[in-house]
């Protein structure tokens, strides 16, 4: 056997290999994902934020996700997103804006994301006067196995300290 029969035959193996171990990972949804989290839950979620319903916000959240948001204690677990918000909702002056400006859905379809910018009116505990905080966020969510999506994890962080009015 010559040595150029027994190279093509190596690499014929090869590609045989290469290509048996290649697994099919069909269509590229990612877009048509995003598309369908932007318009239902991210929609959603945005406008269920700008309310005062905290039943409403903590519906959004799996049972075991995570909100940061600044100068509080991360609140884990659905249960307690909703109390937390109930606590801050009962502020007369609250008021919040978000602005999603990406998402992005993951090749497998499983993981999501958000990220955007947020306009916070709350009352300041010192000054007792509405202060106005200015931020960005970002928002992971996972898709559930009714085909929903739940926020695991939620981060904010303020771009400066809050002004009062």
């Amino acid at each position: 056997m010559n040595l150029s029969h027994q190279s093509s035959r190596f690499l014929t193996l090869g590609f045989v290999i290469l290509t048996g171990c290649s697994q099919s990972t069909g269509p590229d949804r990612r877009e048509a994902d995003a598309q369908a989290l932007r318009e239902g839950e991210v929609a959603a979620f945005v406008k269920d934020w700008g309310g005062k319903d905290a039943d409403r916000i903590a519906a959004h959240y799996a049972d075991d996700a995570n909100l940061m948001i600044p100068n509080s204690p991360m609140m884990t677990g659905k249960d307690a997103i909703g109390k937390g918000m109930k606590d801050a909702l009962t502020d007369p002056n609250w008021s919040l804006a978000l602005q999603p400006l990406q998402v992005e859905v993951s090749r497998a379809g499983d993981l999501g994301y958000t990220r955007g910018a947020y306009v916070l009116t709350a009352t300041d505990p010192a000054s007792k006067k509405a202060a106005t905080e200015k931020g960005r966020f970002v928002a992971v969510f996972r898709k559930q196995a009714d085909g929903g999506w739940k926020a695991v994890q939620d981060i904010n962080n303020a771009e400066a300290p809050a002004t009062s009015k």
